[in-house]
């Protein structure tokens, strides 16, 4: 695996309408891990790619009808059985974290990548996507020199107010990227 014109080789590509150009294409400064259920509590399923390419249908599940509106997308989502789908180039700008702030410095979308598990902040994560977050972070270390291990949150860091994912079940201790 390997990352080339800011592109996982080994995740299935679905370009999402939902990102823009940083105001600085070099300040890649953060990893934020999320996590996503449509609809809530259920996995499987082309809902999360629907939501992330703006084709989700309101009428296919009560759920949607209250988000089927929404523009957003993340770089990477990490299905339970760690299969890797992306959706925007790192060098981009996804919309992934909404109203946020690290560190002192807001709207983390302009400076993060952003990384869904398939998951629920409630529940644990599986093994297949410990290992493929481990490898991915240990790419986006070596590929953008601006990353580090202590440069990594949760959505619930930079929006604690609003957001609590990935969750009390993710088990920040099993972050050891290797390549």
């Amino acid at each position: 695996m390997e990352i080339i014109d800011h592109w996982l080789s080994e995740a299935r590509r679905l370009p999402s309408p939902n990102h823009d150009a940083r105001p600085d294409p070099a300040d890649i400064a953060l990893i934020v891990i999320h996590c996503i259920s449509l609809p809530p509590d259920e996995f499987g399923g082309p809902w999360i790619d629907r939501l992330f390419t703006n084709q989700l249908d309101p009428a296919a599940h009560p759920y949607f009808a209250g988000i089927a509106h929404l523009r957003v997308s993340a770089h990477l989502l990490i299905r339970r059985d760690g299969e890797t789908v992306q959706y925007v180039p790192f060098n981009l700008r996804a919309w992934h974290a909404g109203v946020s702030s690290y560190q002192g410095r807001t709207v983390c979308n302009d400076f993060s990548i952003g990384i869904e598990l398939e998951g629920t902040d409630h529940g644990p994560y599986t093994e297949a996507q410990y290992a493929r977050l481990n490898a991915v972070l240990a790419l986006l270390y070596d590929t953008y020199p601006t990353l580090s291990p202590e440069r990594v949150a949760g959505h619930s860091d930079i929006a604690p107010a609003r957001k609590t994912d990935p969750g009390r079940r993710f088990e920040w201790s099993r972050l050891r990227p290797t390549v």
